[in-house]
């Protein structure tokens, strides 16, 4: 029971991550906006790519063709004065060109063979390119003044384009806040859906859950209205069919007190007086199951029950019983959140199912085991209580219905009196208090219910 329960425990946690609407949404909505953001680079890059090589290539040339018309048309003994103003003002270096300078290949960018077609076309085709002239980092592009050759130097930021791994820096900072904006949509969209879920499982668990509201999409409205109003009809319902159960199985009883007053008064053999009141006996024991089937179990009279002591007071209760042997072994101060009521109707209903129907075989003798110990899973403290008989057992593919009301096994469990609700009311019961409830055929014969309980802290 306890691999069980991990197994589940760790199922449910990691379901959202196989299943989860959220994660689903979220990664859709995040591979959109990668796939956005690539082709938007994309675009931009093949609409970009023209004028910016036409825009670096004029701003090449135009510097060059100046720089080369001011030297020519510049005094002599100004030039000097003109150079310097150059570097200080526009960032340009004029150096002499010799063929022994140390002169590096051209930057290494995707634009620069579209730049030095352009500009060859303009000034030359004997224009040199250089990202470095004797150890001298720079733009640099050489230009003759009759004959003469000169190196003229640009600083690199006026070409500066944004680089890949600035593209790369803003693509991140515009993707994480996409992402943000993914995971707030995907919030925002399966909110309304997981509260839709939260209540239903709280119907499922046999509580009422609180009303949705009404409020958001026109669709969200819809549907939250009529599931308020579904879980209003469902409590009416109810209601009404506790209310006609309690009704009937009242005033059955009735006449079943009447009957019991006139057979001790009539004149009728002993064996005829026996037989009938072991008739009437067991009518108003099916009539208690109606009843116990029918109250409700409100959350609100839970309180902190002694399990081991409760237990132990059923486990006396049972040995008191003709032909009925107990063991138990109960694990002393364990306390759950319950109601103490419903919780001993639980338990004597189990007991008084293997008297019933799990005497051991080859005897008039019920052995029942009874245990209850803490269990610890995932940092949450469990009882996890056990009864058990020493019967025949119940078919494998029959245990299932053992659950369902009305569902007596006469041909597996012997010859059944009732009404076949004794396991479907612990169910009930079990389910509201918020406890796992597991039944299995015994290791050498007969049947065992567990169940599960969260501690009190």
């Amino acid at each position: 029971m306890l691999a069980r329960t991990e197994t589940v425990g760790a199922a449910r946690r990691f379901s959202w991550f196989k299943s989860g609407l959220f994660w689903r949404t979220f990664l859709l909505l995040g591979l959109l906006t990668t796939l956005s953001m690539a082709s938007w680079i994309g675009m931009i890059n093949a609409v970009q790519r023209g004028p910016q090589v036409k825009q670096t290539a004029e701003l090449v040339i135009s510097v060059v063709t100046i720089t080369r018309a001011a030297l020519t048309h510049s005094a002599i003994d100004l030039r000097k004065e003109l150079l310097f103003d150059l570097v200080s003002n526009e960032g340009i270096r004029i150096n002499a060109l010799y063929p022994t300078d140390e002169v590096d290949p051209p930057p290494d960018t995707p634009l620069m063979p579209e730049i030095e077609a352009i500009v060859k076309d303009k000034l030359g085709a004997d224009t040199r390119f250089s990202s470095r002239v004797n150890g001298v980092a720079g733009f640099w592009i050489s230009f003759k003044i009759d004959g003469d050759e000169y190196w003229l130097m640009l600083e690199r930021e006026r070409l500066a384009s944004l680089s890949g791994v600035q593209w790369l820096g803003w693509a991140g900072v515009v993707g994480v806040l996409s992402l943000l904006g993914a995971a707030l949509i995907s919030s925002l969209i399966n909110l309304p859906l997981a509260r839709l879920t939260a209540a239903a499982r709280a119907i499922a668990q046999g509580k009422r859950p609180d009303p949705l509201p009404e409020k958001g999409a026109q669709e969200i409205i819809e549907a939250n209205r009529s599931f308020n109003q579904m879980v209003d009809d469902l409590q009416q319902v109810e209601s009404d069919r506790a209310l006609i159960l309690a009704g009937i199985s009242h005033d059955l009883r009735t006449p079943l007190t009447r009957m019991q007053l006139e057979l001790e008064m009539a004149k009728l053999s002993t064996e005829a007086r026996e037989g009938l009141q072991s008739d009437i006996a067991q009518m108003d024991a099916i009539i208690g199951q109606f009843l116990d089937y029918a109250k409700p179990t409100e959350a609100a009279s839970f309180v902190t029950v002694d399990i081991s002591y409760l237990l132990a007071d059923v486990a006396r209760a049972a040995e008191r019983m003709p032909s009925m042997r107990v063991s138990s072994d109960i694990e002393a101060g364990v306390h759950v959140l319950g109601n103490e009521t419903d919780l001993r109707r639980v338990f004597n209903n189990l007991v008084e199912n293997a008297r019933r129907y799990g005497a051991t075989p080859g005897g008039d003798i019920t052995e029942i085991d009874i245990s209850c110990r803490v269990v610890a899973a995932g940092g949450v403290k469990r009882a996890v209580i056990c009864l058990q008989d020493h019967g025949v057992g119940v078919p494998r593919g029959q245990i299932e219905q053992l659950l369902k009301p009305f569902t007596r096994m006469d041909t597996a469990r012997g010859q059944a009196n009732g009404a076949g609700l004794g396991l479907a009311i612990v169910e009930r019961v079990v389910g509201r208090h918020g406890a796992l409830l597991a039944l299995r055929n015994r290791d050498g014969g007969g049947l065992q219910v567990e169940l599960s309980m969260p501690m009190v802290a």
